[in-house]
């Protein structure tokens, strides 16, 4: 029989395993300039989507737009090794702000990045070249990533250079565009349903999304019509 006690302890080793602590601290070396809260974040998110109902990922993509376009602010992590794979710059939309990104949208149009989780799905050639398409796993915040041409794309103007001439690297239509020297790489380490969470410390994301707070049902309901595409 279950004792209370052994119930609260069952219920601590769910919340906080000793992989998940594991995995957490060594991405943690891997990547010193990341934010802890920011990559605490990003692994539960994914791991409550995986909980309920997706396949797990190979690869972690991080975008911590609270940072300067001009610093790297792209970070992609190899699960299974525990190892950091890249550390990059990444643009925003050039109506989210400056050098750095304060608005967010879903909308069709708007020029703007989107925050959340994202599963990646099939890489293409397209008017930038090699690039790879995005579905947003949160109705509301990012959902409209497909219907809006949401990628991760080579672009001229995600440049070191354009940092020492105007403080900044140049912005996207909405995309998280890369530099044209690492972009096959990046398609390459992310194609075919690994995940991206882009953070910026949105108060009413924080307390509604349903990642990082972990709602079951909500989860459940957004990620089925995804399951066929996913498998």
């Amino acid at each position: 029989m279950l004792t209370v006690s052994s119930l609260v302890i069952m219920s601590s080793s769910v919340v906080a395993s000793p992989f998940d602590q594991s995995l957490n601290y060594s991405l943690s070396l891997q990547a010193p300039a990341l934010s802890k809260v920011v990559l605490d974040k990003a692994i539960a998110a994914m791991q409550c989507a995986t909980s309920n109902g997706l396949k797990p990922s190979d690869r972690l993509a991080i975008i911590d737009f609270s940072k300067p376009s001009s610093e790297p602010r792209l970070w992609i992590f190899d699960l299974s090794k525990k190892r950091l794979l890249m550390e990059e710059l990444v643009a925003h939309g050039q109506n989210s702000g400056d050098n750095f990104a304060t608005e967010f949208s879903n909308v069709v149009g708007s020029h703007q990045s989107s925050i959340g989780l994202f599963r990646t799905q099939e890489s293409y050639f397209g008017r930038h070249g090699y690039s790879l398409r995005l579905d947003g796993l949160e109705p509301g915040v990012n959902d409209k990533a497909r219907e809006r041409a949401i990628v991760i794309h080579a672009a001229d103007y995600v440049d070191p250079e354009w940092v020492s001439r105007q403080g900044r690297i140049g912005r996207s239509q909405g995309c998280p565009a890369v530099r044209p020297e690492i972009a096959q790489e990046v398609v390459d380490q992310l194609k075919g349903g690994q995940f991206m969470f882009s953070y910026f410390p949105d108060q009413q994301w924080l307390e509604n999304s349903a990642y990082l707070n972990c709602q079951p049902e909500r989860v459940a309901s957004y990620i089925a019509p995804l399951k066929g595409a996913d498998s």
